[in-house]
């Protein structure tokens, strides 16, 4: 892009010296291997930006992208087991190799770059603590280093085992931490993580249980599992970790998901962050009555990022035991829906930013942080961005942790729920503005006329949809009568794991895909959905009930038949946000709205004689990267076919569409190969490939 382009596309000023030099700046950024036109991790490089400035792909070529391969999960090598694979994964692209995890097994796979062949595999060997996972079939890809001039890739397991394999063969690497006591380890290549954690855990010393690698930690104590792939910051290995998905729990007791350091040189565990603080630690007054002792989920399930130049890395986590009830953990819960830096060396924490007090609505950190050196009235601030559940970009120093704009205190919505007790306040975001909808106001109904405005409204409040942002879920049996609470945006988004951000790090731009939905909650008696499949030991007082709110009855000659929604769209949009600025630029929907749908609203008689868009966009979140040319993301068209579409990044317009074989999903990536750019898309099942002829 030229300097007088970015000029006219950021909204600030520039003069030419100042331009050079954030160019510059960009380049020495982390991730700067993707230069050669290698994707180094599965959100891009260590700034998680999903961005490469390979540029064969552009405006002029875009529509002549052909499928250049397929893989799915049956082509691999004979005797390997893959199973269902869902579309949560992503490649990395690194000295000419391309490589995956995929399936419940977590199997990592080598693909030939220009074919898509399968080269290689590797999996654990099955265990009792793989075998509960819940989030096997999760996993999101691997992490590569270089190890005594060794290629190498780093996976993590549902069974929390992690592997360090040679890039070229699949092997175990010799020498490479520790010989494990389960059937079919080898002497060495693998690290048990479960024996760190739980080393000096309060539950776990007082059982005086002799450990057993093979069973794990007793259910009663609790579980923990991985998802994302771990990061490799100045040959530290930095390993998250998730837990059961907390609306599925129904007891109070698990295990802490610490932040674990280690050696990548040799395997040697380093170092461990308390994300639920112990006596002495900062942050352990804000649980209340004991509640750090039993308390767990605390992790950062979600991938990570890193400054290596200042020795951070940045952790996003998610909320405590129970989604939308923690009566039983008073206080406001540190380190939960926080972001946390840490000294990568020593793992101690250098800031952090809670964005949620005493989560109780699922808004867990869904992405990983995006770092973008930006110029705030004429000011350079090395900024990290967190895009969240909330619809909020949140904004800071990455350095000193202070908010880029004003993050105030303001007070929320207190539960009824019995012995629930919500904080008094919760930070809200003044810049940038909300890309989604935050709660359900008067404002947000649909008003084409006054008359649709008024019949919208009324059918609103009928079906009690109005709600406020952190709007807390009510129980079964409330004095008021009511159902369930509608929690807005939901469990689901504003953004969330299966769109994940992507920015332009030159121009400062973020491009956030999002989707308005909301989650009714009503919670129920924790008896009424235990079973002795769960963690814990303890009953919670309430659960959320599963299934929500029914959908309302179809009415007769319903007035409003037609409209898409009683709310404004687009319901699933891409909105891109200029971080010099604060400001938005532009918001388009990620796909299209069905024609049959299209049809009906245009034949809706309250509507003839109306001028509007039809087009209100489709459920759900694009799948997404950015190049220097073009943003790339998934979507589908009115006639419900799948395409990849490429994207002015200036104005949002559409300047090329191509149909992919299936829906893309979770993220995109690209990378060179021989001189040619191919676009990664997953998908259920496998990846679809485009490049030019």
């Amino acid at each position: 892009m030229k300097i007088a382009e970015r000029r006219r596309w950021t909204s600030h000023a520039l003069i030419g010296a100042a331009a050079v030099m954030i160019t510059l700046v960009v380049a020495s950024l982390p991730g700067g291997a993707q230069q050669k036109g290698d994707w180094t991790s599965i959100t891009g490089g260590d700034t998680s930006t999903r961005y490469s400035p390979v540029d064969q792909i552009t405006a002029a070529n875009f529509n002549n992208l052909k499928l250049a391969w397929e893989w799915k999960g049956a082509d691999v090598a004979p005797g390997v087991e893959i199973g269902e694979i869902n579309a949560r994964g992503l490649p990395i692209y690194v000295e000419g190799m391309l490589i995956t995890v995929s399936g419940p097994r977590r199997t990592v796979v080598s693909l030939d770059p220009a074919t898509g062949k399968t080269l290689w595999t590797f999996q654990e060997p099955t265990t009792p603590r793989h075998d509960y996972s819940m989030r096997s079939n999760h996993g999101k890809g691997v992490a590569f280093t270089k190890i005594n001039g060794k290629s190498v890739v780093i996976v993590t397991t549902p069974g929390f085992f992690v592997h360090a394999l040679d890039a070229k063969t699949g092997k175990p690497i010799e020498g490479w931490g520790e010989a494990v006591p389960v059937a079919g380890f080898g002497k060495s290549g693998s690290v048990d993580m479960l024996k760190d954690l739980i080393a000096d855990w309060q539950p776990w010393k007082q059982t005086e249980q002799k450990y057993d690698a093979t069973k794990g930690l007793p259910l009663e104590l609790g579980y923990i599992t991985t998802s994302s792939p771990p990061i490799i910051v100045n040959d530290v290995l930095v390993i998250g970790n998730s837990a059961e998905q907390g609306y599925n729990q129904t007891r109070v007791e698990n295990v802490p998901g610490d932040i674990l350091g280690y050696d990548v040189k040799t395997g040697k565990f380093l170092w461990k962050f308390h994300v639920i603080p112990r006596p002495g630690e900062f942050g352990h007054d804000t649980w209340e009555n004991d509640a750090w002792r039993w308390t767990g989920d605390v992790s950062s399930w979600a991938p990570m990022s890193a400054d290596p130049a200042r020795g951070l890395v940045y952790i996003p986590t998610n909320g405590a035991t129970i989604d939308y009830f923690g009566g039983f953990r008073p206080g406001d819960n540190l380190f939960s829906t926080s972001l946390i830096a840490l000294d990568v060396k020593t793992g101690k924490r250098v800031w952090h930013q809670q964005l949620v007090k005493h989560d109780i609505w699922n808004y867990d950190l869904p992405t990983a942080p995006i770092l973008l050196d930006v110029n705030v009235l004429g000011r350079r601030v090395p900024g990290v961005f967190q895009i969240t559940k909330q619809s909020w970009v949140y904004s800071y120093n990455r350095l000193t942790g202070e908010p880029i704009w004003p993050i105030e205190m303001r007070p929320a919505p207190q539960s009824k729920v019995p012995t629930e007790k919500l904080s008094a306040t919760q930070p809200y975001v003044t810049k940038p503005k909300p890309y989604d909808f935050q709660g359900r106001k008067e404002s947000d109904v649909i008003d084409y006329t006054p008359e649709v405005k008024k019949l919208a409204l009324e059918r609103v409040q009928k079906l009690d949809l109005l709600a406020d942002l952190f709007e807390p879920p009510r129980h079964r049996g409330n004095a008021e009568g009511k159902g369930p609470a509608n929690i807005c945006p939901g469990g689901n988004g504003g953004a969330n794991i299966t769109g994940p951000p992507a920015a332009d790090p030159v121009a400062g731009i973020i491009f956030v895909t999002s989707y308005d939905g909301c989650s009714p909650t009503l919670l129920q008696p924790a008896s009424e959905r235990d079973n002795d499949k769960m963690t814990g030991k303890t009953l919670a007082a309430w659960v959320p009930l599963r299934g929500g709110k029914p959908p309302a009855p179809p009415m007769e000659n319903d007035p409003l038949r037609g409209f898409p929604s009683l709310f404004k769209g687009p319901v699933g949009r891409i909105v891109a946000i200029d971080m010099n600025t604060g400001e938005h630029l532009w918001m388009i929907p990620h796909g299209d709205t069905p024609t049959r749908d299209q049809d009906a609203f245009r034949a809706q008689p309250l509507m003839q004689g109306v001028t509007f868009d039809s087009n209100v966009g489709r459920r759900g979140q694009a799948a997404m990267a950015a190049t220097s040319t073009l943003l790339l993301a998934t979507g589908q068209t009115a006639d419900n076919k799948p395409h990849l579409f490429g994207i002015d990044k200036k104005t949002g317009k559409r300047v090329g569409a191509v149909e992919t074989p299936r829906v893309g999903g979770y993220g995109l990536m690209t990378y060179l190969h021989q001189g040619k750019q191919y676009v990664v898309i997953p998908v259920s099942g496998g990846y679809s490939a485009m490049a030019l002829p």
